[in-house]
């Protein structure tokens, strides 16, 4: 990979993908952060999904995350895709299975590049394809016993 102007680290990395993971136990925000950690980026930028109290005007109890055996590698196909898009320098996202309670971290993603707004707009596109491309499902219970599926 060819530098820019005498740097390298304006281009995006060799390797970027640093972490990918679906996981049945507590994800955590510093090892997301420490992942995506580069002398050359300028920018980091990251999201952390938490489960809320409410969805839709009614009261959430709790909820669970079920994936497909294929999530994982489908979460990796979508972070080689943002890195082809943007100079990544290191890109790392995982995401949460199993029974959550409210406020427990459901996902989190980090992104860095050279600039911020690079590693903003990347950082958008990493979660938004995440949710709407992996097979990853939420089952909601609400708070008057009603239940509900998304993403399904």
């Amino acid at each position: 990979m060819a530098p820019t102007n005498g740097h390298p680290g304006e281009q995006a990395a060799q390797d970027p993908i640093k972490l990918i993971g679906v996981r049945r136990t507590a994800l955590s925000v510093d090892e997301v952060f420490q992942a995506v950690g580069d002398a050359a980026a300028g920018g980091i930028a990251l999201f952390v999904g938490t489960v809320r109290n409410h969805d839709g005007g009614a009261d959430v109890d709790r909820l669970g995350y079920s994936s497909h055996p294929g999530a994982e590698a489908e979460i990796r196909r979508v972070a080689e895709k943002v890195a082809a898009e943007y100079p990544v320098r290191a890109l790392a996202a995982v995401h949460r299975v199993g029974d959550l309670g409210v406020g427990d971290i459901a996902v989190v993603v980090a992104v860095a590049c050279p600039h911020r707004a690079e590693a903003f707009e990347a950082c958008r596109k990493l979660i938004d394809d995440l949710k709407h491309e992996v097979p990853i499902w939420k089952h909601q219970t609400f708070s008057d016993g009603t239940e509900e599926w998304v993403g399904a």
